[in-house]
């Protein structure tokens, strides 16, 4: 648990909320309601409680706790009887009483279904809306933690965002009609937005995993997301007026893996960067109109760095303008803008200009803002950043503008081809220059620089960096090896399943995929036509990508035929643990001519045959 905790403080975090029982029933706590819990586990002999070690770890590292306790339990005798309901109450009380202040108390919308339920095997149905008797379990948070707020698909307090992807809409307002709101309210969609005529203060918080799943595979190792992906989530949750929940699974060994450690300090370091220096402080400021008392509203506390004071207007001027003037031209990308949120959310639309040579150009156009907005642009030199304000439920306010020049944002190439042979570069900064080779060296500023997709038609290695044009910053070097293009292949023999979808399993795409039909008890297997022979050293499998994946092969046959009637095995073995590590594998064999492979699966992942490709290959080159 100190690990967690250091993990999460490093990075910039402010708190961490347990899931202390989740929907299969176990306790991370020793409960005394329950023997489902870790004191029946070997771990620590029965004694141990991984809440009492992460409220001392929190504790030790600075940081506020919260708890998640899930309504529905797949494991309890009780679960849809009014007995349930008592045990889940007093787990609730537990959880307030035992492990010091809690800072969030979250629930989530699941709702009933099948179970072991004390040995019954069954599916379980609840009405979401009275079952949990959710008016008492929130008197007992205000009671044990009267300063804690609580999530749920409405609030009460704080609501879900509609999504598990981590982005809230662009127009984002703090406010609900929250007496519409229930757990596993179908409307969801709307709680990414709110309401703009909502009754009651429940912002958004945005939760999503760093892993495709929620909980460790091993398999996911190398599906991590990058950190360039961690920072569009950030803009897109923090810099829409949303907190940011990040899910970190735990690994066998109880710890954070050291992969989505490192891109968390990555992540870090890039929100470091991006917002160094307030360029908007110690700037001289003019607005269109301030509030009479110009000593207390006055437009200078909207950039002064103190959230506590705010610029307003008088009563019933909705459209406003603020605008900062810098001493000597300066290079901008970033704008935060802050409400004085104790006097609610006010702004409903506003424009961004920026003064270059002498003209106004808009920067942007949005609507909300709220507690923090925060807005990415192409970085323009300007003399002025003005903030026009076109509509407001009242006097708007702000609290806090903040400019920033953020570093171009350097992460290594990456490198794409499809079936024609077309090869395409990319970095998620389109002001990052990328330069690449094709014969094998490493790539230098000297290299061939990227311009536009261009066609390799024969088996390349291709090496690539990415540099930073403005201080020459560079990348690690990225290589990929390419053989032939698959313009001319196609699945000529399927053993099941629907043909017109194959071409996802050669279309040079390994997050798409192709499998075999549910329920077959044959080893299954497909048949490539190259559309000419060609002198084959190898072949390449990649397994489904997919969250869930099923059907991937373990064992398998690999055969060569030059008229697909007469076939040569060439290959036979396992794809050593590709369950657990389920990324490109490579076999090879004695050169061998032909037009045809076929591929069979004679064991994969799961009850039956059942068998999917998300990508196959073939390797020309002789290694």
């Amino acid at each position: 648990a100190r690990q967690w905790a250091r993990v999460a403080k490093e990075a910039g975090m402010k708190g961490i909320i347990i899931t202390a029982k989740h929907h299969d029933g176990f306790c991370l706590w020793p409960s005394r309601y329950t023997e489902h819990s870790v004191k029946n586990s070997p771990w620590k002999d029965g004694n141990g409680d991984v809440l009492k070690d992460l409220a001392e770890a929190c504790k030790e590292y600075g940081l506020k706790m919260g708890v998640y306790l899930s309504p529905w339990d797949r494991n309890h005798a009780d679960y849809g009887k009014p007995e349930y309901v008592t045990y889940f109450h007093n787990q609730l009380r537990e959880l307030l009483t035992d492990y010091g202040p809690i800072f969030e108390v979250w629930f989530d919308g699941a709702n009933g279904g099948s179970g072991y339920y004390g040995g019954a095997n069954e599916t379980r149905k609840i009405d979401n809306k009275t079952y949990y008797q959710w008016d008492k379990a929130i008197q007992i948070v205000r009671e044990l933690q009267p300063k804690a707020v609580i999530f749920g698909d409405g609030g009460p307090d704080v609501r879900w965002v509609g999504n598990e992807e981590g982005w809230a809409n662009e127009t984002n307002w703090s406010i609900l009609r929250r007496d519409e709101v229930y757990p596993g309210w179908p409307k969801y969609v709307e709680l990414r937005s709110g309401h703009e005529d909502g009754t009651h203060w429940v912002p958004a918080e945005c939760d999503v995993s760093i892993r495709p799943g929620w909980y460790y595979h091993p398999s996911e190792d190398h599906q991590v997301k990058s950190f360039s992906q961690l920072l569009d989530i950030y803009y897109n949750s923090v810099g829409r007026n949303s907190s940011f929940l990040l899910n970190l699974p735990v690994n066998h060994r109880g710890l954070v893996h050291e992969t989505d450690v490192q891109q968390l300090m990555a992540l870090k370091s890039q929100l470091g960067k991006d917002f160094q220096t307030n360029l908007a402080l110690h700037q001289t400021v003019t607005a269109s109109n301030v509030r009479g008392n110009s000593a207390t509203f006055g437009v200078g506390m909207a950039i002064d760095g103190d959230k506590s004071t705010f610029w307003t207007t008088d009563d019933g001027i909705v459209k406003a303008s603020l605008t900062i003037n810098f001493k000597t031209p300066t290079e901008v990308n970033r704008i935060v803008l802050q409400e004085y949120i104790p006097l609610g959310q006010r702004i409903k639309s506003f424009v961004i200009f920026a003064e270059v040579d002498g003209h106004w150009v808009q920067i942007d156009q949005q609507t909300t803002i709220g507690l923090k907005r925060i807005l990415r642009f192409d970085t323009v030199k300007a003399s002025k950043i003005k903030v026009e304000i076109t509509d407001a439920k009242g006097p708007p306010t702000l609290s806090n503008i903040a400019l920033y020049r953020a570093p171009n944002l350097l992460t290594k190439p990456e490198i794409h081809r499809n079936r024609d042979g077309l090869v395409r570069l990319s970095a998620p900064d389109k002001h990052i220059s990328i330069y690449y080779t094709l014969d094998g060296n490493d790539p230098s500023t000297a290299s061939q620089k990227y311009t536009e997709p261009f066609l390799v038609e024969k088996p390349t290695t291709f090496k690539a960096i990415a540099v930073n044009p403005d201080d020459g910053r560079q990348t690690e070097t990225v290589s990929k090896y390419f053989d032939i293009p698959k313009k001319d292949w196609k699945v000529a023999y399927i053993s099941s399943g629907d043909i017109k979808d194959t071409y996802k399993l050669i279309d040079e795409d390994p997050t798409t995929f192709w499998a075999t039909v549910d329920g077959v008890t044959t080893p299954q297997e497909i048949v490539i036509d190259l559309g000419k022979e060609h002198i084959l050293n190898g072949f390449t499998y990649w397994p489904m990508q997919e969250r869930y994946p099923f059907g991937i092969i373990t064992d398998f046959v690999f055969s060569i035929s030059a008229d697909n009637r007469s076939w040569n095995t060439v290959a036979k073995g396992e794809f050593g643990n590709i369950i657990n590590n389920p990324i490109e594998r490579q076999i090879t064999f004695t050169p061998t001519k032909g037009r045809y492979i076929k591929i069979k699966a004679l064991k994969v992942k799961g009850d039956d045959f059942r068998t999917s490709f998300g990508e196959v290959g073939v390797v020309t080159k002789q290694l």
